[in-house]
Protein backbone atom coordinates (compact mmCIF):
# COMPACT_ATOMS: atom_id res chain seq x y z
CA UNK A 1 0.00 0.00 0.00
CA UNK A 2 3.10 2.37 1.14
CA UNK A 3 4.51 1.49 -3.05
CA UNK A 4 1.02 1.64 -4.18
CA UNK A 5 0.28 5.23 -2.43
CA UNK A 6 3.91 6.99 -3.17
CA UNK A 7 3.12 5.96 -6.83
CA UNK A 8 -0.05 7.88 -6.81
CA UNK A 9 1.28 10.95 -5.38
CA UNK A 10 4.58 10.97 -8.08
CA UNK A 11 2.30 10.72 -11.03
CA UNK A 12 0.35 13.95 -9.71
CA UNK A 13 3.73 15.59 -9.25
CA UNK A 14 4.57 15.28 -12.96
CA UNK A 15 1.85 17.05 -14.26
CA UNK A 16 1.55 19.22 -11.51
CA UNK A 17 5.20 20.09 -11.96
CA UNK A 18 4.75 20.67 -15.78
CA UNK A 19 1.12 22.72 -14.97
CA UNK A 20 4.11 24.90 -12.75
CA UNK A 21 6.68 25.56 -15.89
CA UNK A 22 4.17 26.09 -18.33
CA UNK A 23 2.72 28.85 -16.53
CA UNK A 24 6.07 30.29 -15.15
CA UNK A 25 8.39 29.75 -18.72
CA UNK A 26 6.55 28.53 -21.39
CA UNK A 27 4.08 31.09 -24.09
CA UNK A 28 1.18 30.79 -22.26
CA UNK A 29 0.41 34.09 -21.41
CA UNK A 30 0.94 33.65 -17.52
CA UNK A 31 2.28 35.35 -14.34
CA UNK A 32 6.45 34.66 -14.27
CA UNK A 33 7.44 37.39 -11.51
CA UNK A 34 8.18 35.28 -8.39
CA UNK A 35 5.89 35.88 -5.05
CA UNK A 36 7.15 36.96 -1.49
CA UNK A 37 5.41 37.06 2.00
CA UNK A 38 8.08 39.34 3.12
CA UNK A 39 6.96 41.74 0.01
CA UNK A 40 6.87 44.85 2.42
CA UNK A 41 10.46 44.56 2.97
CA UNK A 42 11.74 43.44 -0.24
CA UNK A 43 10.25 47.03 -2.01
CA UNK A 44 13.14 47.45 -4.22
CA UNK A 45 12.56 44.35 -6.31
CA UNK A 46 9.49 45.65 -7.98
CA UNK A 47 9.72 49.30 -7.47
CA UNK A 48 12.80 50.88 -8.46
CA UNK A 49 11.70 53.86 -7.29
CA UNK A 50 11.88 52.45 -3.81
CA UNK A 51 15.72 53.21 -4.09
CA UNK A 52 17.09 55.69 -1.30
CA UNK A 53 14.25 56.11 0.83
CA UNK A 54 15.03 54.76 3.94
CA UNK A 55 18.17 57.40 3.87
CA UNK A 56 20.50 54.82 4.86
CA UNK A 57 22.69 51.91 3.36
CA UNK A 58 20.25 49.63 3.83
CA UNK A 59 20.76 45.98 2.84
CA UNK A 60 18.22 43.28 2.77
CA UNK A 61 18.36 39.22 2.15
CA UNK A 62 15.97 37.09 1.57
CA UNK A 63 15.19 33.49 0.54
CA UNK A 64 11.54 31.45 0.30
CA UNK A 65 11.40 27.68 -0.28
CA UNK A 66 8.03 26.97 -1.66
CA UNK A 67 6.26 23.34 -1.46
CA UNK A 68 8.55 22.19 1.14
CA UNK A 69 9.20 18.08 -0.28
CA UNK A 70 7.23 18.97 -3.43
CA UNK A 71 9.14 17.62 -6.54
CA UNK A 72 10.34 20.53 -8.80
CA UNK A 73 9.21 23.11 -6.13
CA UNK A 74 10.14 27.22 -6.55
CA UNK A 75 13.02 28.39 -4.36
CA UNK A 76 14.00 32.13 -4.86
CA UNK A 77 16.52 34.25 -2.71
CA UNK A 78 16.88 38.02 -3.38
CA UNK A 79 19.52 40.76 -2.26
CA UNK A 80 18.44 44.50 -2.73
CA UNK A 81 20.96 47.26 -1.62
CA UNK A 82 20.32 51.06 -2.19
CA UNK A 83 21.23 53.95 -0.40
CA UNK A 84 20.50 58.32 -1.27
CA UNK A 85 23.51 59.75 -2.59
CA UNK A 86 25.06 62.93 -0.58
CA UNK A 87 23.43 66.17 -0.25
CA UNK A 88 21.42 64.82 -3.49
CA UNK A 89 17.41 63.74 -3.97
CA UNK A 90 18.62 60.84 -5.88
CA UNK A 91 18.37 57.35 -4.35
CA UNK A 92 20.67 54.62 -6.25
CA UNK A 93 20.29 50.73 -5.97
CA UNK A 94 20.94 46.89 -6.70
CA UNK A 95 18.86 43.68 -7.11
CA UNK A 96 19.52 40.67 -7.41
CA UNK A 97 16.90 37.81 -7.71
CA UNK A 98 17.77 34.22 -8.62
CA UNK A 99 14.13 32.25 -8.70
CA UNK A 100 14.57 28.01 -9.60
CA UNK A 101 11.14 26.04 -10.66
CA UNK A 102 12.07 22.83 -11.52
CA UNK A 103 14.72 22.47 -14.67
CA UNK A 104 13.76 26.18 -15.13
CA UNK A 105 16.38 28.88 -13.40
CA UNK A 106 16.07 32.69 -13.92
CA UNK A 107 18.56 35.11 -12.26
CA UNK A 108 18.15 38.99 -12.72
CA UNK A 109 20.70 41.58 -11.70
CA UNK A 110 19.56 45.42 -11.69
CA UNK A 111 20.39 48.86 -10.99
CA UNK A 112 18.20 51.20 -9.98
CA UNK A 113 17.75 54.86 -9.71
CA UNK A 114 15.33 57.24 -8.15
CA UNK A 115 15.04 60.88 -8.04
CA UNK A 116 13.10 62.42 -5.18
CA UNK A 117 10.77 65.41 -4.86
CA UNK A 118 10.18 66.82 -1.05
CA UNK A 119 6.46 67.64 -1.31
CA UNK A 120 6.20 69.12 2.35
CA UNK A 121 7.91 68.63 5.49
CA UNK A 122 6.87 65.03 6.07
CA UNK A 123 6.08 63.87 2.45
CA UNK A 124 8.05 62.85 -0.72
CA UNK A 125 7.29 61.34 -3.86
CA UNK A 126 10.14 59.92 -6.35
CA UNK A 127 10.35 58.79 -9.75
CA UNK A 128 12.21 55.22 -10.83
CA UNK A 129 13.82 53.58 -13.33
CA UNK A 130 15.98 50.41 -13.51
CA UNK A 131 17.63 48.69 -15.98
CA UNK A 132 18.86 45.43 -15.76
CA UNK A 133 19.73 41.59 -17.43
CA UNK A 134 18.27 38.95 -16.55
CA UNK A 135 19.44 35.44 -17.78
CA UNK A 136 17.47 32.29 -18.40
CA UNK A 137 18.25 28.93 -17.90
CA UNK A 138 15.46 25.82 -19.34
CA UNK A 139 16.16 21.99 -19.65
CA UNK A 140 13.26 21.35 -20.21
CA UNK A 141 14.68 17.58 -21.46
CA UNK A 142 15.40 16.96 -18.20
CA UNK A 143 12.06 16.31 -16.77
CA UNK A 144 10.78 12.82 -16.24
CA UNK A 145 7.17 11.92 -18.30
CA UNK A 146 5.14 9.64 -18.77
CA UNK A 147 5.42 10.30 -22.61
CA UNK A 148 9.53 10.94 -22.52
CA UNK A 149 9.27 11.86 -26.42
CA UNK A 150 6.86 14.40 -25.68
CA UNK A 151 8.02 17.56 -28.07
CA UNK A 152 6.47 20.17 -25.95
CA UNK A 153 9.41 19.02 -23.67
CA UNK A 154 12.37 18.84 -26.09
CA UNK A 155 13.74 21.98 -25.57
CA UNK A 156 16.69 23.93 -23.78
CA UNK A 157 17.58 27.50 -23.42
CA UNK A 158 20.69 28.02 -22.27
CA UNK A 159 22.80 31.00 -20.74
CA UNK A 160 19.94 33.32 -22.64
CA UNK A 161 20.49 36.67 -21.35
CA UNK A 162 18.38 39.47 -21.98
CA UNK A 163 18.38 43.35 -21.12
CA UNK A 164 15.28 44.80 -20.20
CA UNK A 165 14.55 48.21 -18.06
CA UNK A 166 11.60 49.31 -15.49
CA UNK A 167 9.48 52.44 -14.23
CA UNK A 168 7.96 53.03 -10.95
CA UNK A 169 6.32 56.03 -8.78
CA UNK A 170 6.60 56.00 -5.04
CA UNK A 171 5.12 58.38 -3.03
CA UNK A 172 5.73 57.98 1.93
CA UNK A 173 5.12 59.76 4.48
CA UNK A 174 6.49 58.87 8.05
CA UNK A 175 3.27 56.53 8.30
CA UNK A 176 2.05 55.86 4.55
CA UNK A 177 3.47 54.69 1.23
CA UNK A 178 1.63 53.83 -2.02
CA UNK A 179 3.56 53.19 -5.46
CA UNK A 180 2.60 52.20 -8.97
CA UNK A 181 5.91 49.84 -11.25
CA UNK A 182 6.20 48.07 -14.02
CA UNK A 183 9.64 46.63 -13.05
CA UNK A 184 10.19 44.75 -16.73
CA UNK A 185 8.95 46.67 -19.84
CA UNK A 186 10.85 44.45 -22.76
CA UNK A 187 8.68 41.21 -23.31
CA UNK A 188 11.64 39.11 -24.10
CA UNK A 189 11.17 36.18 -26.37
CA UNK A 190 13.37 32.83 -25.99
CA UNK A 191 13.73 30.34 -28.64
CA UNK A 192 15.37 27.22 -28.31
CA UNK A 193 16.49 24.79 -31.51
CA UNK A 194 15.99 21.00 -31.07
CA UNK A 195 17.27 18.72 -34.29
CA UNK A 196 14.47 16.49 -34.53
CA UNK A 197 11.58 19.38 -33.59
CA UNK A 198 13.36 22.55 -35.11
CA UNK A 199 13.45 25.84 -33.75
CA UNK A 200 10.52 27.09 -31.67
CA UNK A 201 9.34 30.26 -29.51
CA UNK A 202 9.63 28.10 -26.03
CA UNK A 203 9.75 31.38 -23.09
CA UNK A 204 8.14 34.89 -23.25
CA UNK A 205 8.50 37.73 -20.97
CA UNK A 206 5.64 39.47 -19.44
CA UNK A 207 5.06 42.64 -18.65
CA UNK A 208 3.60 42.90 -14.94
CA UNK A 209 2.23 45.68 -13.09
CA UNK A 210 2.74 46.32 -9.56
CA UNK A 211 0.23 48.55 -7.03
CA UNK A 212 1.38 48.76 -3.62
CA UNK A 213 0.81 50.53 -0.39
CA UNK A 214 0.66 50.19 3.46
CA UNK A 215 0.35 52.43 6.60
CA UNK A 216 0.99 52.45 10.58
CA UNK A 217 -1.72 53.53 13.02
CA UNK A 218 -1.12 53.88 16.33
CA UNK A 219 -3.38 51.59 19.30
CA UNK A 220 -1.82 52.51 21.77
CA UNK A 221 1.75 53.76 23.45
CA UNK A 222 3.25 50.01 22.49
CA UNK A 223 1.12 48.42 20.26
CA UNK A 224 0.66 49.74 16.33
CA UNK A 225 -1.36 48.29 13.29
CA UNK A 226 0.19 47.72 10.08
CA UNK A 227 -1.87 46.90 7.29
CA UNK A 228 -0.50 46.50 3.61
CA UNK A 229 -0.88 45.08 0.19
CA UNK A 230 0.68 44.41 -3.17
CA UNK A 231 -1.19 43.80 -5.95
CA UNK A 232 0.53 42.60 -9.28
CA UNK A 233 -1.33 42.01 -12.96
CA UNK A 234 -0.25 40.62 -15.84
CA UNK A 235 -1.73 39.81 -19.09
CA UNK A 236 -3.45 36.33 -19.24
CA UNK A 237 -3.37 35.64 -15.99
CA UNK A 238 -6.01 36.62 -12.96
CA UNK A 239 -5.19 39.29 -10.69
CA UNK A 240 -2.79 38.32 -7.66
CA UNK A 241 -3.54 40.31 -4.20
CA UNK A 242 -1.39 40.00 -1.18
CA UNK A 243 -3.09 41.52 2.18
CA UNK A 244 -1.47 41.68 5.18
CA UNK A 245 -2.46 42.74 9.15
CA UNK A 246 0.34 42.97 11.56
CA UNK A 247 0.76 44.50 14.85
CA UNK A 248 3.89 45.93 16.10
CA UNK A 249 4.46 45.49 20.04
CA UNK A 250 6.62 48.04 21.66
CA UNK A 251 8.12 48.82 18.94
CA UNK A 252 10.09 45.95 18.47
CA UNK A 253 8.15 42.38 17.38
CA UNK A 254 5.94 42.07 14.48
CA UNK A 255 2.86 39.92 14.57
CA UNK A 256 0.98 39.29 11.16
CA UNK A 257 -1.56 37.01 9.16
CA UNK A 258 -1.50 37.06 5.42
CA UNK A 259 -4.07 36.35 2.54
CA UNK A 260 -3.15 35.70 -1.34
CA UNK A 261 -6.12 35.13 -3.40
CA UNK A 262 -6.50 31.94 -5.05
CA UNK A 263 -2.99 30.82 -3.33
CA UNK A 264 -2.12 30.78 0.37
CA UNK A 265 -2.83 31.89 3.86
CA UNK A 266 0.16 32.79 5.93
CA UNK A 267 1.65 34.27 9.77
CA UNK A 268 4.63 36.44 10.14
CA UNK A 269 7.13 36.81 12.89
CA UNK A 270 9.46 39.78 13.02
CA UNK A 271 11.79 41.18 15.34
CA UNK A 272 14.37 44.55 15.64
CA UNK A 273 17.13 43.10 17.30
CA UNK A 274 18.63 46.33 16.80
CA UNK A 275 17.21 49.90 15.79
CA UNK A 276 18.67 49.59 12.13
CA UNK A 277 18.51 45.38 12.15
CA UNK A 278 15.34 43.55 11.43
CA UNK A 279 14.65 40.02 10.69
CA UNK A 280 11.98 37.80 10.02
CA UNK A 281 10.35 34.74 9.16
CA UNK A 282 7.02 33.85 7.75
CA UNK A 283 5.00 30.52 6.58
CA UNK A 284 2.05 29.72 3.86
CA UNK A 285 -0.27 27.27 3.52
CA UNK A 286 -1.10 26.51 0.04
CA UNK A 287 -4.92 26.51 -1.03
CA UNK A 288 -3.51 25.67 -4.51
CA UNK A 289 -1.81 22.33 -3.85
CA UNK A 290 -3.08 20.63 -0.49
CA UNK A 291 -0.73 21.38 2.16
CA UNK A 292 0.38 18.84 4.59
CA UNK A 293 -0.76 16.10 1.79
CA UNK A 294 1.83 16.89 -0.90
CA UNK A 295 4.01 19.64 0.75
CA UNK A 296 5.04 21.00 4.00
CA UNK A 297 4.02 24.62 3.68
CA UNK A 298 6.37 27.23 2.30
CA UNK A 299 8.85 28.83 4.49
CA UNK A 300 10.56 32.50 4.35
CA UNK A 301 13.78 34.06 6.20
CA UNK A 302 14.07 38.03 5.54
CA UNK A 303 17.27 40.39 6.91
CA UNK A 304 17.14 43.66 6.71
CA UNK A 305 20.29 45.72 7.89
CA UNK A 306 20.37 49.99 7.84
CA UNK A 307 24.27 51.29 7.92
CA UNK A 308 24.25 54.55 9.39
CA UNK A 309 27.23 56.87 8.88
CA UNK A 310 29.04 58.13 11.97
CA UNK A 311 26.79 61.28 12.82
CA UNK A 312 23.75 59.20 13.00
CA UNK A 313 24.33 56.20 15.48
CA UNK A 314 20.58 55.44 15.34
CA UNK A 315 17.40 56.74 13.38
CA UNK A 316 16.35 59.39 14.80
CA UNK A 317 12.77 58.85 13.37
CA UNK A 318 11.18 55.43 12.63
CA UNK A 319 11.40 53.64 9.11
CA UNK A 320 8.33 51.88 8.83
CA UNK A 321 8.38 50.98 5.35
Amino acid sequence: MKNLKNTIQMKLKIPVVASMLLLSSLTLQAQQSPMFTHYMYNTLVVNPAYAGSRDALTVTALGRTQWVNFTGAPTTESFTIHAPLNHQPVGVGLAVLNDKIGPVNNTSIIADLAFKVKLNGNSKLAIGMSIGVNLLQAHLNTLQLDQQADPSFQYNVKNRVTPNYGLGIYYARERFYAGVSCPNLIENNFFSSNPSVGTTLVAKDQRHYFFIAGAVMNISENLAFKPTTLIKATAGAPLQMDLTAAFILRKRVTIGAMFRNNDALGVLLGLDVLSNLHIGYSYDWSSGIRTFTYNQGSHELMMRYDFLSMSHKQIHSPRYF
